[in-house]
């Protein structure tokens, strides 16, 4: 027994040592392969963007960069040698680099040796056959052109009010299905993609002008909501099947259609008519394009008709009612059935129509591009209080402003992050979201 104790205890012992050496192992491979500050995601994407930074050849260490187009934003700071690499997912259309004069020597600044450019530190460029591109930057000594804290806090309270109207548009339907049935939709990010597919598909495919295309995307957004729901939905709540089998059934729909969406536009990023519109200075620090006057206008438009819709008609009415309590409402003679397929097809076109403006902020049409923002509308529905459209709209407009606000603190990439903690901590305080109610449990 005593032999046994003791081989139990050295394979023990065997097995501790080994799994030390490969965390130990593991631990220097990451340390040693990781990028420089020099070199983002050159590993990951295979197109590049590269660049150098220097005063009279003499090279500037830890300038800062940021690079965005195509949906993708990127930060970037130079080496002792003045370089830097990015790595970006697509070689279609212009990327910006924006070089942060703040992160310059002081009384050094990017000059234009032109005179001409009053934006010399942010270039546009376009990736080459080769797959690369290079840019550099003239620096010398002269004034900067700062923007105070003030007016980029104005300029990002704007897009944030832009991006929630949007965001709004998605998260209504999501709250409008989950009030009526109790289903939380995951296929939802891909009824948003669908809008965005079909407006890219009559435009460009067909050429239709784009204030043509965008009505026939919703209209056929809204077809597909319809399918959806007769040709799925119903016959398994036919069936009886509760809301979490009716949860995973709508996952594995958002994989279906995710990848049915791939196979026809493939990996790459496409753009709609009018994507890079320049931008209008409206006032002080605030500069719109006429595309993100529009996407407000119309968001605002849209919200409005739906309030009313919601509010004044009477299948509206039956909507909040099979929302508030869908056993009383059938007994007091309202079809549950037909509000539900209407709540589909409302729920499909409000998708269709915020993907159609999502891929004109991004800018961009991907084939997962409603899955990047699924948790997103999630956050706003549940922030203002599940089965709720106009908590919904609350929900939404606060996602947005802290997704776009929080950027001044905190790295672009991690921007999302501050609304989910934001999230998780007014739900601490007020469990049932802004507008909904507290339920009784028991």
């Amino acid at each position: 027994m005593k032999t046994a104790e003791a081989v139990r205890k050295r394979r023990s012992t065997k097995a501790i040592l080994i799994l030390f050496v490969a965390a130990l192992g593991a631990t220097l491979t990451f340390g040693v392969g990781s990028a420089s500050a020099d070199e983002v995601d050159v590993d990951k994407y295979d197109y590049r963007i590269s660049g150098n930074v220097k005063l009279n050849s003499e090279p500037l260490e830890d300038v800062l960069l940021t690079i965005a187009g195509n949906g993708h934003e990127v930060e970037v700071t130079t080496d002792a040698e003045g370089r830097w690499r990015v790595g970006v997912p697509s070689n279609e259309g212009p990327y910006t680099v924006t070089l942060d004069e703040s992160t310059l020597p002081e009384g050094i600044a990017v000059v234009d040796e032109t005179g001409e450019d009053p934006t010399p530190n942010v270039r546009e460029v376009e990736i080459g056959p080769s797959g690369s591109v290079t840019t550099n930057f003239f620096i010398g000594r002269g004034e900067r052109n700062t923007t105070t804290w003030i007016d980029q806090l104005i300029e990002r309270v704007v897009n944030g009010l832009n991006f929630g109207l949007m965001l709004a548009l998605a998260a209504i339907g999501l709250s409008l299905v989950f009030g009526t049935t109790g289903l939380s939709n995951f296929a939802h990010g891909e009824m948003v993609t669908f809008g965005a597919l079909m407006a890219l598909l009559f435009s460009t495919t067909v050429g239709l002008p784009i204030y043509i295309a965008i009505p026939i995307a919703v209209i056929l957004s809204a077809l597909f909501g319809y399918a959806m729901d007769a040709g799925l939905w119903r016959p398994l709540r036919k069936r009886g099947l509760g809301v979490v089998q009716l949860m995973i059934v709508s996952i594995g729909l958002s994989l279906a259609l995710r990848y049915v969406f791939q196979l026809f536009i493939g990996g790459g990023t496409e753009q709609l008519v009018g994507s890079s519109s320049p931008d209008i200075q409206i006032w002080g620090p605030i500069k719109l394009s006429v595309i993100d006057m529009v996407s407000m206008a119309t968001s605002v438009v849209v919200i409005l008709a739906f309030a009313w819709w919601l509010q004044r008609t009477r299948i509206g009415k039956a909507t909040r009612a099979v929302s508030d309590n869908p056993s009383l409402a059938a007994a007091s003679g309202i079809d549950v059935d037909f509000v539900v397929r209407v709540v589909w097809i409302v729920a499909a076109a409000l998708a269709g129509l915020a993907g159609v403006l999502w891929a004109y902020f991004r800018p961009g049409i991907k084939w997962d591009m409603g899955t990047s923002i699924l948790l997103l509308i999630f956050a706003a529905v549940t922030l203002g209080g599940l089965g709720t459209a106009f908590g919904a709209l609350i929900g939404s407009l606060i996602v947005g402003m802290l997704v776009e606000v929080s950027s001044l603190w905190i790295p672009s990439d991690l921007k999302y992050v501050g609304a989910l903690v934001v999230l998780i901590v007014i739900l601490l305080f007020r469990p049932q979201g802004i507008l909904g109610r507290r339920e009784r449990i028991g």
